[in-house]
């Protein structure tokens, strides 16, 4: 049942490559309102923006791209190979996610939806479950996860576990949440632990 006063604020969490966004769309085709934090950073440092002048402040003119946008891939070999370029990057950027996103779910009807998902990979590692009500881990097996950042994003193994690295551990993740969706089965064993959480959601 929906707050008389505001949409209960549901976060979707879990590691890189776990499998967030196929959940995410699950959400959505059922009618559920689902916001994407990494779009949201996105905009955060698009072209023109302060977040993008922020950035190339801190870092230099070498993370930009020849059209005058970020260059993620040279931004990402600074920040995940340095803890400290990393909080420095997460400064700029999450005030301004938070902000967004905060400013989304304020634009939802409650009358229309008893909740509304924001996907927030860094969840646990920025702070931020307290800002909502419930929260979703999207987990799988290490050895998965691992061969699906090698897959996805073209990387070595070396590379693709110091990504991982630079999260909290998936387990950690699964122990603080209040549902877990597993991926690491076949998609209608996915799909079935979607259909127990929406169920609960709804009956919440």
């Amino acid at each position: 049942m929906a707050h008389a006063d505001r949409v209960r604020r549901i976060a979707l969490t879990g590691g890189i490559a776990t499998g967030k966004s196929h959940v995410r769309a699950r959400f959505e085709e059922r009618g559920v309102p689902a916001v994407d934090s990494d779009l949201l950073a996105r905009e955060a440092v698009a072209p023109g923006s302060p977040g993008l002048a922020a950035v190339v402040s801190r870092f230099g003119a070498g993370v930009l791209a020849a059209d005058g946008g970020l260059d993620r891939h040279a931004l990402g070999s600074i920040v995940f190979a340095d803890p400290h370029a990393r909080r420095a990057l997460e400064a700029i950027i999450h005030p301004e996610v938070r902000r967004a996103t905060d400013a989304w779910f304020a634009s939802l009807d409650p009358a229309r939806h008893a909740y509304a998902i924001a996907d927030i990979p860094l969840l646990y590692e920025v702070g931020r479950e307290g800002d909502f009500d419930e929260v979703i881990v999207v987990a799988c097996d290490p050895e998965t996860q691992v061969r699906r950042v090698m897959d996805r994003d073209g990387l070595p193994e070396a590379a693709a576990r110091q990504r991982i690295a630079a999260q909290l551990p998936i387990e950690e993740k699964v122990r603080r949440a209040d549902y877990v969706i597993r991926t690491e089965g076949s998609f209608a064993e996915t799909e079935r632990q979607i259909e127990v959480v929406t169920e609960a959601l709804a009956a919440g």
